[in-house]
């Protein structure tokens, strides 16, 4: 096979020499003609058929120099034409000297010198592309009256890009491009026209039956992306997007490679820019510590982390599971990553401090905790405080007393004015690190944030088993809102936050608009290509601790700005060693049931109100 391949090679450059030297002769030969109006003197043909022999095999050499036959002319590009381009000019400035240096008292007419790289260019260059022409879709291949049409919206290099990408497409008959800019308005990009604006789909899509639509705005902001999205809903088009600008950048993907519309182009937010120089300082060949590694935060942290080349990666997760699963990923997309497996709860003050005596670490990122509010309001509220306060504390003095710098806790929304266990644990957890923190050296940061999209026990993946089902979608109340961001955002912003904090803040992300839960819902229903009569939503009642309204701050406490736009500083009320004494003595008590625990959580956190949904902002 190989022998094959390279003998089809050799004859390609050998027909491709071939034709180069063939052009040479004729560019070189009409030069004359054209001067002298196609009648050659006698004494100038003479010198047609003498200069020949010379000037030929010089270009073929320049031209083999310039690597013209390493090419395959199917994929002719503009590089192409630029080497063609300046292995002519050179060939032109070398065809004089030539002759002057072999003194054969030739007079080449000047004119001759001018016109043949001309005639060379637009022969070489020329037959290249109507060749590549060819071998994409014939020469009448740009009038496609087969595919199904699409328009695209945006009109800009992504788009230019994935024109070309569909002119080679069977299935596909690009009809024409959208775009906001007026200046692009009646242009075309690869011979096709750009209609108008955006606002013009529904009446361009019912003129030209077009029913799929192709957004490639990778580069436009997030509001941008979700309003073009949205004109698709209205018009009733299905639409389809092309990948990131990250991505496309990274080179991972092609803009050929078309993906429908997530929640997370609706919900999702514009990129986080990172202090890589900084997060390199903070991560990089330094031991890390992440607890709760195996859960939706823990692992993207460790995905995270992974990037910046850590001397050591310990991983620290009660499920085991959770942990091979992510033990897995990790070991096929960083095979140099030195990271370590550790089965262990951080209730389990003996396990906490043997991985922390054995491995070092310099950073802990503490995100083992029970979350689900509903789970932990009813029969499990006193596992809720031991995992989420005990276990927080557990980690936090191994971590002082084994000389970890920097402890990242990650804190929840829910933690403002609690109205539930779990919220409440988190708030009591907040306040541990902060009574912690004059007494040693390691500097505990905490960081808030709402939902993230597509965790563990989030809405999203019920939703989608539901409408799976065939519905009802069920929501608590029309009104519930949530915040919302995606799994890598908040990680990334926690990293970015573990390298801000110098010890005691509370780092509240910013996290845009709250989403209406029942709005969720219908967008994803829609993007599931189905309607609300088809898969209908049900509303069950707000559930037990459940807020319709989260907040990000308490009442009392407000923010300071910070170098990040995407993060600010909670100023709240802070606790000292002998308020920690005495919660550790409760906390260290014997089990006690679900009623006795909220009675208690009234005394530590006097702004909780358990099962209150009066006086939340909308």
């Amino acid at each position: 096979m190989k022998l094959i391949n390279k003998t089809a090679n050799n004859l390609r450059m050998a027909l491709a020499m071939l034709h180069d030297f063939v052009a040479a002769g004729v560019a070189w030969t009409l030069a004359y003609l054209l001067r002298f109006n196609f009648d050659l003197p006698a004494n100038f043909a003479a010198e047609l058929e003498l200069t020949l022999i010379w000037v030929v095999p010089l270009q073929m050499a320049i031209f083999w120099q310039f690597g013209l036959y390493r090419g395959i002319w199917r994929y002719a590009s503009t590089a192409d034409l630029r080497r063609i381009f300046l292995a002519v000019l050179l060939s032109a400035a070398a065809i004089p000297l030539l002759f002057w240096m072999l003194r054969l008292g030739l007079v080449i007419p000047r004119s001759v010198l001018v016109i043949n790289p001309l005639l060379l260019i637009l022969l070489m260059g020329g037959s290249r592309f109507v060749y590549r022409m060819w071998k994409e879709q014939g020469l009448y291949g740009a009038i496609k009256l087969h595919g199904e049409p699409v328009l695209v919206l945006g009109a800009g290099d992504a788009a230019a890009s994935l024109a070309k990408e569909l002119s080679r497409s069977s299935d596909w008959r690009l009809v024409g491009f959208l775009d906001d800019n007026t200046e692009r308005h009646g242009r075309t990009l690869n011979g096709i026209r750009v209609l108008g604006g955006l606002d013009g789909l529904k009446e361009w899509a019912k003129r030209l039956s077009v029913s799929q639509v192709i957004i490639a705005m990778p580069s436009s902001s997030h509001q941008q992306r979700k309003r073009a999205i949205q004109l698709c809903n209205a018009a009733k088009v299905k639409a389809l997007t092309v990948p990131s600008f990250d991505d496309l950048m990274s080179g991972k993907v092609a803009v050929s490679q078309l993906r429908a519309i997530e929640l997370d182009d609706l919900l999702g937010r514009d990129p986080v820019v990172l202090d890589d120089a900084g997060l390199h300082g903070l991560l990089t060949e330094k031991v890390i510590m992440v607890t709760g590694a195996g859960g939706s935060i823990g692992s993207e942290l460790c995905r995270q982390v992974a990037r910046f080349a850590p001397a050591r990666l310990v991983l620290f997760e009660q499920g085991e599971f959770a942990l091979y699963t992510i033990e897995q990923e990790l070991k096929q997309a960083f095979p140099a990553l030195d990271f370590v497996c550790l089965v262990g709860d951080v209730r389990d003050a003996a396990r906490v401090d043997e991985a922390m005596r054995e491995h070092r670490p310099e950073v802990l990122f503490h995100a083992a905790a029970y979350k689900h509010v509903p789970l932990m309001e009813q029969h499990n509220a006193w596992q809720a405080i031991r995992n989420n306060v005990l276990g927080t504390w557990t980690v936090a003095r191994a971590a002082q007393q084994h000389g970890v710098g920097k402890f990242v806790m990650i804190s929840t929304d829910k933690a403002v004015n609690p109205t539930n266990v779990m919220g409440a644990s988190k708030r009591l957890a907040e306040m541990v690190c902060q009574a912690l923190q004059p007494s040693g050296d390691t500097r505990f940061v905490m960081v808030r944030f709402g939902n993230v999209l597509g965790s563990t026990g989030s809405v999203i993946p019920k939703f989608r088993e539901q409408i799976a089902r065939g519905g009802p979608v069920t929501v608590t109340h029309p009104e519930i809102t949530r915040y919302f961001m995606s799994i890598p955002e908040a990680a990334q912003l926690v990293l970015q936050a573990g390298l801000m904090g110098q010890g005691g803040e509370i780092f509240v992300l910013d996290m845009g608009e709250p989403v209406k839960i029942a709005d969720l819902a219908k967008d994803l229903i829609r993007l599931s290509g189905f309607s609300e009569e088809e898969v209908r939503i049900e509303f069950t009642g707000l559930r037990p601790g459940e807020k319709l309204y989260e907040e990000l701050l308490a009442d009392s406490e407000h923010t300071l700005p910070t170098p990040h736009p995407k993060l600010r500083i909670a100023q709240a009320r802070q606790a000292d060693l002998a308020w920690l004494e005495k919660l550790l003595e409760w906390t260290s008590a014997t089990a006690m049931p679900d009623e006795q625990v909220r009675a208690a959580l009234r005394d530590w956190v006097p702004e909780y109100q358990p099962n209150s949904q009066q006086g939340n902002p909308p």
